[in-house]
């Protein structure tokens, strides 16, 4: 018994360098385990933007999962009501709430819940959400839909002979400018559906022939066109005179000074012989 109880007191103690060094390999467990949650968290969940341009298709993917029980879209667009397409696995069935004909799945739900938008309109802009049911786990990705539209060039001289550049209904406003350095700021005019149109004017400061061209820059595509623009006849006209009239004031002021001239030499050559 002596020696029994001699032998636990003398058992050392917890080294401190050992106790630190259990500490250390627990904190980079949990460290570990944290980082492993958020990997797990961030993997379930998305947001992304997508950007299409009007009239054409897309397609928004989802998790694909083996073993799915249940995927649903919910769709929240900016203009009009909510609306959801569903499928069930145990029913084997799909269905729809308020959603249009030009949303439908892109194959079957249960091998590919892809959502397809057939001829993507204004209306289609908007969040849409798949939320997906499997043996593991929920996961869910959201899609922020954004619709290009581009503008519509036109390039034109206006009465005045100056060349004119409308960039029409575009979304977002696009961007106008010139090959030439101009002065001209653009005016923009936003319409009820959320398209912008521009108009930039360039200021010819010369009589002669303007050729110029104006370039669109936009998220759809850019475009470009040049123009050839004349002095209107009027504008013509009026510099003419203004050149006439010039000339005519100048010739009077010769007349006037040589008038003044010779009246003063006459004076002199006068009181000379006096």
């Amino acid at each position: 018994m002596g020696s029994s109880q001699q032998g636990g007191w003398c058992k050392k103690p917890t080294s401190p360098t050992n106790t630190r060094a259990t500490l250390e390999v627990v904190r980079k467990i949990t460290y570990a385990l944290v980082l492993l949650a958020i990997a797990a968290v961030t993997g379930a969940t998305g947001n992304n933007s997508v950007s299409v341009t009007v009239g054409n298709s897309s397609v928004l993917t989802c998790s694909s999962k083996p073993s799915i029980t249940m995927v649903t879209w919910k769709i929240s667009p900016k203009v009009g009501g909510p609306c959801t397409l569903g499928y069930r696995a145990d029913r084997n069935e799909t269905n729809r709430t308020n959603c249009s004909e030009s949303m439908n799945w892109k194959l079957t739900p249960e091998c590919h819940p892809a959502l397809e938008i057939r001829q993507v309109g204004i209306a289609h802009e908007g969040n849409y959400t798949c939320e997906v049911v499997a043996t593991e786990g929920n996961f869910h990705k959201t899609y922020n839909l954004i619709v290009l539209v581009p503008p519509r060039l036109t390039l034109y001289c206006d009465d005045h002979g100056n060349p004119v550049c409308e960039a029409a209904a575009g979304k977002p406003a696009a961007q106008v400018s010139w090959v030439l350095e101009s002065n001209s700021t653009p005016k923009e005019e936003v319409h009820d559906n959320g398209t912008v149109t521009v108009l930039s004017k360039f200021t010819a400061h010369s009589s002669n022939v303007t050729n110029t061209t104006c370039i669109v820059s936009h998220p759809a595509g850019n475009q470009s066109k040049s123009i050839a623009c004349r002095p209107s006849k009027n504008s013509m006209q009026f510099l003419h005179c203004v050149i006439s009239l010039a000339t005519l004031l100048g010739l009077l002021f010769l007349v006037a000074v040589g008038h003044l001239y010779t009246s003063c030499d006459s004076r002199a050559i006068r009181n000379q012989y006096k």
